[in-house]
């Protein structure tokens, strides 16, 4: 198997030779901490946040594209603790999460993702995938539970007709996933081997959440399917990325309209400041630079 060490982020793509299954495993640890450490969350967010990050590297990792996938959340009850979240990454391995909430006793005792989910109260689970060339899409997933690795792989199994199997799990230190999946069989793969599938499902259901944001992928690979021949192609790195730009802050003023961006920045002491959520960067603009996107 491949030695990976080197890569402390990545997603491994594997295959079972001679059959129809495929699958990734994620790791991040760094593009992980840089986005639990750029808000005050509660611990239950940071894991949630953690696990939808690593579903989006896993699930952009099954399209054929170039462009970005985001998973995200969005309540529809004003109230409720958790507003909305979202993770993305894109064909080039950079990912970004962010989530918005309100301070509230409900987050004092909450720990796990399952909790952070259930503070959505009435609201949507939905994938968007922004190709570069072509047309967005987007797909509603449905709530089957409190358990995104369980939604998700509902939705893959609904709308892709795919087989799906998928495992998350975060740390203080590192989030992790796997994904399989079983591709369409012909009728000489049933005949050959008749219980493929059950087998995938038995062994990848022992892999432990520890196992998921400690171990490297080959380690875990081998301690599943070491009776399998699995195929081991070059891992592809993962880091922490943002798409925010001067530009884009630009465009935002200029949706406001000349007179619109002048109150702002009169109401902000003659500098507008646009600060991205995402990284952290702050784009200023004084009345000079606002008249000139105006000219």
């Amino acid at each position: 198997m491949t030695d990976i060490q080197p890569l402390l982020q990545y997603r491994q793509r594997f295959f079972i030779e001679h059959s129809p299954v495929r699958g990734d495993v994620v790791r991040l640890s760094d593009a992980y901490r840089t986005v639990i450490t750029k808000k005050n969350y509660p611990t239950a967010i940071k894991a949630l946040l953690g696990e939808m990050l690593v579903s989006a590297s896993l699930l952009i990792g099954t399209l054929k594209i170039n462009g970005r996938l985001s998973v995200q959340l969005q309540s529809s009850d004003e109230n409720a603790p958790l507003s909305w979240a979202m993770a993305e990454c894109d064909h080039t391995g950079q990912v970004r999460a962010l989530a918005g909430f309100k301070n509230s006793d409900e987050w004092q005792n909450a720990t796990t993702s399952r909790q952070a989910f259930a503070q959505l109260g009435q609201g949507v689970l939905f994938i968007s995938i922004h190709p570069e060339r072509g047309e967005a899409y987007q797909g509603i997933v449905e709530r089957v539970s409190d358990d995104l690795a369980e939604c998700l792989a509902h939705y893959q199994k609904q709308s892709a007709q795919i087989p799906t199997l998928l495992k998350l799990a975060t740390s203080d230190e590192a989030a992790g996933g796997i994904l399989v999946q079983l591709l369409p069989q012909t009728d000489a793969d049933r005949e050959n081997d008749p219980d493929l599938w059950e087998r995938m499902s038995a062994l990848t259901s022992t892999i432990r959440a520890d196992e998921l944001t400690e171990l490297d992928a080959d380690e875990i690979l081998y301690r599943l399917y070491h009776e399998e021949q699995v195929a081991i192609p070059e891992a592809s790195p993962l880091e922490f990325g943002c798409t925010c730009s001067a530009q884009k802050s630009e465009g935002a003023i200029f949706q406001l309209g000349h007179q619109e961006a002048l109150h702002a920045l009169d109401a902000h002491g003659g500098v507008l400041a646009l600060d991205c959520g995402f990284c952290g960067q702050s784009y200023e603009f004084d009345e000079k630079a606002v008249n000139a996107l105006f000219v």
